[in-house]
């Protein structure tokens, strides 16, 4: 079954491991955009590694991959929360016509942002210097959290899916034991990890491991835009700029970069966000 979380341990050892393959939520997400194959396959690739990073921390809260550069997709990001709520977006990339990693991203920087829903957020960055999303973020976790970390990822417009293998924080595992581990996942084929179920994958890896699975986790396409953050948004704006806009168009019409939901506002909504009495009813 796709769309969900296989975490997984291998006993004997100090690794766990995180399984993820999309397909219903990748394609939801896909439908309100018209992305070039690369591109969808690389927001594929950021989504499946937001959720599985988001996965490894242990908090309440979202996850979130973006990187800005002077390449052909100028924004692309993905978040996760713990509620396995997860959505993407690549920012004015209808006409990339890249096929790579870097032509499509170019030069700049990935940054991981842990964003609790008590306590402060954290970002951390890291540079564009490895081949591919997976290789960014394992230079992460060697510079900033110095924890032996390893991703393959994988996406066609259709699938997204991926897995992770990671150091117990704190402990430290056998250097033998990671690097057998992570050589037989270096094994794994694209086609693979698209088309393979959680159960199935595994034992084509370590079927001579002793790999213990736990119960899955569902995730699924969900936006966070509402009524109340985009009234937040206009207020940010100043209620000049909101005049102007209004005596120029008579309504300000916005809409969510994510899922395209449409929000309305005409002056008497506005006149309403900034506790004044609104003439008219709110549409």
């Amino acid at each position: 079954m796709s769309d969900q979380v296989h975490r997984f341990i291998f006993d004997g050892s100090d690794v766990r491991g995180v399984h993820i393959q999309i397909q219903q939520s990748y394609r939801e997400m896909l439908e309100n955009h018209h992305y070039p194959p690369a591109v969808a396959a690389l927001l594929g690739e950021f989504l499946v590694a937001a959720a599985l990073l988001s996965v490894t921390i242990k908090f309440r809260g979202s996850l979130i991959l973006q990187v800005r550069g002077d390449g052909q997709v100028p924004l692309i990001m993905a978040e996760a929360n713990s509620n396995g709520d997860i959505r993407g977006i690549a920012r004015d990339a209808g006409q990339a016509i890249g096929e790579d990693f870097h032509s499509l991203l170019g030069n700049g920087q990935l940054a991981i942002t842990i964003d609790p829903e008590k306590g402060q957020r954290y970002q951390g960055i890291v540079s564009l210097d490895g081949a591919n999303l997976g290789a960014c973020i394992e230079a992460y976790f060697r510079q900033s959290e110095q924890l032996a970390t390893r991703l393959w990822l994988s996406a066609d417009g259709e699938t997204a899916a991926g897995i992770l293998l990671q150091e117990l924080p704190e402990q430290q595992s056998d250097a033998a034991v990671w690097q057998h581990l992570t050589t037989l996942a270096d094994t794994v084929q694209q086609e693979e990890l698209l088309t393979l179920s959680a159960d199935r994958l595994l034992h084509r890896l370590y079927h001579q491991e002793t790999v213990r699975v736990f119960e899955p986790k569902s995730l699924k396409f969900v936006c966070s835009c509402s009524q109340q953050r985009m009234e937040s948004a206009l207020v940010s704006l100043g209620r000049e700029e909101l005049e102007s806009i209004l005596s120029e168009q008579g309504k300000i019409d916005s809409h969510c970069e994510f899922c395209h939901r449409q929000f309305h506002f005409n002056t008497g909504d506005i006149a309403n966000l900034f506790g004044d009495p609104a003439p008219n009813t709110r549409h």
